[in-house]
């Protein structure tokens, strides 16, 4: 399924490795989701991928739903998406994508964060122009399918890549077409096992051994921080070619 989306995956594999920490970053996004479009998921299309997404995190099902009673209620925290640019070391761009009840105390942190491990935080519009906002569905398989019929049909609602194992179905697309392909895998009867929005550069930039141990460093120390809940770059995957 490509080695940068690989790399994608075992970073986040290790930010996750505290239970603690992936219950609380879905919790943030299930109170933005109730709070956009209400708290019933048959409803609420968003809300629907993030339960799908609290399961395959084995996020219990009780702690789901007191998350989803909580975000309903008038004194729930009030979290904004924000997403800061800057770049790391050696020129690397990095997208900082955050959910924060105070932007005044993000932005401190993260500031401090860059500068810390030399990078630089810059202001909006600084490097988002070098990536593109993509959606991912994991889909489970379903027997009897014919995967040249369903990539013609997931096209036109606008899937841009395609590919399948025996155990899962990856699509991806413009973060616009996400709700067109929830809406056909959901209409269609295919398990969404996860989704995703990510920040994809058009080019990946390469680097030695220690030049991305000094990014990582910064990539780490930004993660810890309790307001962010993803951060992307340009850095070329370790052993990768460039190729998705």
């Amino acid at each position: 399924m490509g080695r940068a989306f690989e790399y994608r995956k075992a970073r986040k594999l290790k930010r996750w490795g505290s239970m603690s920490r992936t219950f609380t970053k879905i919790g943030k996004e299930i109170t933005m989701a109730v709070k956009a479009g209400g708290p019933d998921p048959s409803s609420n299309s968003r809300l629907r991928a993030l339960m799908a997404n609290a399961k395959a995190a084995n996020m219990p099902k009780d702690t789901v739903e007191r998350a989803i009673k909580k975000a309903s209620e008038k004194d729930a925290s009030d979290y904004k998406e924000v997403i800061y640019e800057g770049f790391a070391p050696h020129g690397i761009a990095v997208l900082v994508e955050t959910a924060t009840d105070n932007t005044t105390r993000t932005v401190a942190n993260l500031r401090n964060y860059f500068n810390k491990k030399g990078g630089a935080l810059g202001n909006s519009g600084t490097v988002a122009f070098m990536f593109s906002h993509k959606c991912y569905f994991h889909v489970a398989p379903k027997d009897g399918i014919d995967f040249d019929e369903l990539e013609l049909e997931l096209i036109d609602c606008g899937a841009e890549e395609i590919d399948h194992d025996e155990e899962e179905i990856l699509i991806s697309g413009a973060f616009e077409a996400n709700g067109d392909l929830q809406k056909y895998l959901e209409d269609n009867g295919f398990e969404i096992n996860s989704s995703e929005f990510v920040y994809e550069p058009a080019d990946y930039k390469a680097l030695t051994a220690e030049q991305q141990a000094e990014v990582e460093a910064l990539i780490e120390a930004v993660e810890e921080d309790d307001d962010v809940q993803n951060v992307f770059t340009n850095m070329q995957a370790a052993d990768d070619g460039g190729d998705e």
